[in-house]
């Protein structure tokens, strides 16, 4: 069967994402500077350079289709998202990309109808690359360029493995894993926490906080191709994507596995 003209993009897009993660590298062994925006979220030199990679490729591969870029965002270039657009995180985990630490990812998104129908999500640090462009089709892309079909496992009989933020764990996010009988959990930054269920390493991560929708879109793409659900809490309707009565903010959201 031949390629959706979805797929026809995952290639080109990963290579964007590729490109972007050595942007991010290169400023992370550096003495890089800290800045803040309006919101007080931090900011480095990462972040431009990795987004400005990522839209010349996405101006290049799919040209006239919008792109809501996190950083473009918040600098007032307001872009309307239509039936089809593009949501980009260049950095997602800047507080974990800051520290140190090698959970920050790139991520690059296509929406179609509040759908997210593709995802990339690469770990630069960490050498890791996931990406989906179908249902059945979430995949890891190693080091070497081999691929891995990755699918979200059935909750053991033993009870679930949680995920969630190094930064961002709350009361709120700690009563809710204790009424779901936790037997393990695992802690992580950025959207690779979505993939850690995509790739059935745990079972369920709860988001009791304000994300946007650039730092979810690409993660749920890849989590629900593998099998995997995210839903909006407390009323379980599936996660979706240009609110427009919300702006680009998502409410509260539950990752599951199968």
């Amino acid at each position: 069967m031949p390629p959706t003209p979805t797929e026809v993009l995952l290639e080109p897009l990963t290579r964007a994402a590729l490109e972007a993660g050595d942007e991010v590298m290169a400023v992370y062994r550096s003495e890089f500077e800290v800045d803040y925006k309006d919101d007080r979220s931090p900011v480095t030199e990462a972040d431009a350079r990795a987004e400005a990679v990522i839209l010349a490729h996405l101006e290049r591969t799919a040209p006239g289709v919008p792109v809501i870029a996190e950083e473009a965002h918040s600098a007032g270039h307001r872009v309307a998202p239509g039936r089809r657009f593009f949501l980009v995180d260049p950095l997602d985990g800047t507080r974990e990309f800051i520290g140190r630490r090698d959970e920050f990812t790139v991520n690059i998104a296509l929406v179609e109808d509040g759908v997210p129908v593709l995802g990339i999500v690469y770990a630069p640090a960490k050498g890791r690359l996931f990406r989906a462009a179908r249902p059945g089709g979430a995949e890891e892309v190693g080091t070497d360029g081999s691929v891995t079909a990755v699918a979200a496992r059935t909750p053991p009989a033993t009870g679930l493995v949680a995920v969630a933020s190094r930064s961002h764990r709350d009361a709120s996010t700690e009563a809710y894993l204790a009424g779901l009988g936790i037997t393990d959990f695992v802690s992580a930054g950025s959207s690779l926490k979505f993939c850690l269920i995509a790739e059935g390493s745990a079972d369920v991560y709860p988001r009791l906080g304000r994300t946007m929708e650039w730092d979810t879109a690409a993660g749920q793409a890849v989590l629900e191709a593998a099998g995997g659900r995210v839903v909006v809490h407390p009323s379980g309707e599936p996660l979706g994507y240009g609110k427009k009565m919300r702006g680009f903010d998502n409410p509260h959201f539950i990752a599951w596995g199968r």
